[in-house]
């Protein structure tokens, strides 16, 4: 599909607020979250100093991967409703300063870590950077509608690289952290592609629902949701954690699930107006909070 034209700035028109949007805040939010409480449920005491670089360090890589992001699908974003008005879209920033804020600012935050805290968190934290500016964006989503499968891996490091900057190791606990959020990407991308379909069609990018339809996807959702609802329990069930975390996990993937199957099995006129499918990209999201958060907190009765 050809590309829309797009405005491009050609002077030095962005404002900070520009800046700020080529990070993605509201994606900075959950990985910052899940970064913080990997390092928090971490079983070792980190100095508070070197604990608030770590964390800034993640803010700053993932800010660097969303700016890198931005720049390279600024064509896309001018085709979609929900992203149109981006800074460079919208011609408030041209592309080679919003490539070198990426690139500079990963570098930073990767180098930074690296110095204050340790070698293996940010060789984790280059590799979720790399991943996701160059598997998933250039490589996977113009190409694939497995785009938000592979490419998914990119947002579950955080809580590993909270967890290594923490120990100065990879250990099964935050494994499965990494694997209750590469499965929980799935089903949370698709209920929103189901529902802003149009945009992904007319941008051209391989969302399944436009690729395979929404009857396929449907039954992906609910397919996905079964294992990251073992992967949530897993911890509880390896005994990683305590009852707190356990009981909290079971209760909230129980809702997950029953929200999927409602997507799943709904009827043509819940579809038309996509009800279940909005329910279940809201409860998507404070899912994920409530299981890294009941998960610190299990940590703190342990302790």
């Amino acid at each position: 599909m050809a590309s829309r034209a797009y405005p491009v700035a050609t002077a030095a028109t962005a404002e900070w607020r520009d800046f700020v949007a080529l990070t993605k805040p509201r994606v900075l939010t959950l990985v910052v979250f899940t970064g913080l409480c990997g390092l928090l449920a971490a079983p070792v005491a980190i100095n508070p100093v070197l604990g608030f670089t770590a964390i800034l360090c993640i803010a700053l890589g993932a800010g660097a991967a969303g700016a890198l992001n931005q720049w390279y699908e600024a064509d896309l974003d001018a085709m979609m409703t929900r992203t149109a008005n981006r800074p460079l879209p919208a011609g408030r920033m041209d592309r080679q300063t919003a490539l070198h804020f990426g690139v500079g600012l990963g570098a930073f935050s990767v180098i930074l870590m690296g110095l204050a805290v340790n070698l293996l968190s940010a060789a984790i934290l280059a590799l979720s950077i790399l991943f996701y500016v160059v598997v998933y964006t250039i490589w996977l989503k113009r190409r694939t509608p497995q785009n938000i499968v592979i490419g998914g891996a990119a947002g579950a490091f955080p809580a590993l690289i909270g967890w290594a900057a923490a120990t100065g190791r990879v250990e099964t606990l935050p494994v499965l952290l990494f694997a209750l959020v590469f499965l929980w990407t799935p089903p949370h991308f698709w209920a929103l592609a189901l529902f802003i379909n149009s945009d992904y069609a007319r941008a051209g990018v391989p969302m399944l629902p436009a690729v395979a339809g929404q009857r396929a996807t449907r039954i992906q959702i609910m397919l996905y949701t079964v294992p990251m609802a073992a992967a949530a329990v897993a911890p509880w069930a390896m005994g990683l954690t305590g009852a707190l975390y356990g009981i909290g996990a079971s209760l909230l993937s129980g809702v997950f699930l029953l929200l999927a199957l409602r997507v799943g099995f709904s009827r043509e006129r819940e579809q038309a107006k996509m009800k279940p499918e909005r329910r279940l990209f809201a409860f998507s999201i404070l899912y994920l909070f409530l299981i890294f958060g009941i998960l610190v907190a299990d940590r703190l009765v342990l302790a």
